[in-house]
């Protein structure tokens, strides 16, 4: 089964949920792409991955323009943006899905304000990621 998180930079929530979903299941197929992507992956939603076991460091933004020519089972956006401008998968989508979530790294604050809102926001995406597996991919 192909999975890929789709979000604007692929520089937070897109990283997290692949990594989430990675380390659930690694007989999957697991990418994740931005519309416009980022030149690196947050540091911050590095540092709170790895509070989880979960290691995305050496992950790197990737333009969904190359997976167009992809089939893909789930394509799954994780910001409005990109729902908004998902592009036509050449390859084919079996099934569109749209978990959204706040960007954290659009939060202002200070610095430890910002790594609660980091937390959050991983911790969102770690319920959705695990109820998308037990829904959609485990049934």
């Amino acid at each position: 089964m192909k999975i890929l998180f789709l979000c604007t930079g692929n520089r937070c929530r897109s990283q997290m949920a692949e990594g989430f979903l990675k380390a659930l299941d690694s007989s999957l197929t697991v990418c994740s792409a931005g519309t416009f992507p980022a030149k690196n992956v947050h540091p911050t939603a590095i540092e709170v991955m790895k509070e989880r076991g979960v290691d995305i460091s050496l992950n790197k933004p990737k333009n969904v323009s190359q997976y167009l020519d992809t089939s893909w089972d789930n394509v799954v956006t994780v910001c409005d943006k990109a729902k908004e401008s998902c592009p036509f998968f050449l390859g084919g989508v079996k099934n569109r899905i749209h978990l959204g979530f706040d960007d954290p790294d659009a939060f202002r604050g200070t610095k430890t304000e910002i790594l609660q809102e980091f937390r959050r926001v991983r911790d969102e995406i770690d319920m959705a990621v695990r109820t998308f597996y037990d829904t959609i991919i485990r049934r």
